[in-house]
């Protein structure tokens, strides 16, 4: 009989499971541990993505009084609460689009990892385009408007007094009672009636 069998040639050791991360890991961060630090402890609120390497004795330790929220007052907990429930995104009011003002419910500082949004390094300005919030919108006439609007001689920038007072002009100047019987300006006088009633309806006088 061999004195190494066949089988024991094919027996191996199982080596140990964290030797190797041991071998390759930093020291401790703990006060005057000198153990491998193989375990990541977050740093805390405002620092996400940054670790602390503790061994698997004091990263126990750190986590028993760890505390995200340390120093941060209750109403900013509830605002991260309440900011946590649509992932830190802005949201809007029900029937409002993207141009408008955020919910009133929503500050616009963020909190947590969406609060880095305001601080982001944007030298070319390609997401704080400056908004002039006091100049209206301006009102794209639709078709009919257009063309009740260039009927009584007003282009889409006219106001509503502006549309009144150029139907009363228009309606003293072509009423059947000043006209003197001419039928053209029967036409012109209905056609009149027509364009303000489509412009009343629009909701532009």
């Amino acid at each position: 009989m061999k004195p190494y069998p066949k089988y024991f040639e094919k027996l191996r050791i199982r080596p140990e499971k964290d030797a190797e991360l041991k071998s390759r890991a930093p020291l401790c961060q703990w006060d005057g541990c000198k153990e491998p630090g193989t375990h990541r402890a977050p740093v805390g609120r405002m620092a996400e993505g940054q670790y602390f390497k503790f061994c698997f004795e004091h990263v126990r330790e750190y986590n028993k009084g760890f505390n995200y929220f340390s120093g941060v007052s209750d109403s900013e907990i509830a605002r991260f609460q309440k900011e946590a429930m649509t992932g830190h995104r802005p949201t809007w009011t029900i029937g409002t689009n993207g141009g408008t003002h955020t919910a009133p419910d929503f500050a616009k500082q963020r909190s947590g990892r969406a609060g880095y949004h305001n601080r982001m390094r944007d030298p070319f300005n390609l997401f704080n385009e400056p908004r002039d919030r006091g100049a209206p919108r301006e009102r794209k006439a639709k078709p009919l408007e257009a063309k009740a609007l260039e009927t009584l001689g007003l282009d889409a920038k006219a106001t509503g007094q502006d549309i009144k007072a150029r139907y009363k002009e228009l309606v003293k100047r072509h009423h059947p009672d000043a006209n003197g019987g001419d039928r053209g300006s029967e036409d012109r006088f209905r056609d009149v009636l027509q364009a303000y009633r489509v412009l009343k309806q629009a909701g532009l006088c």
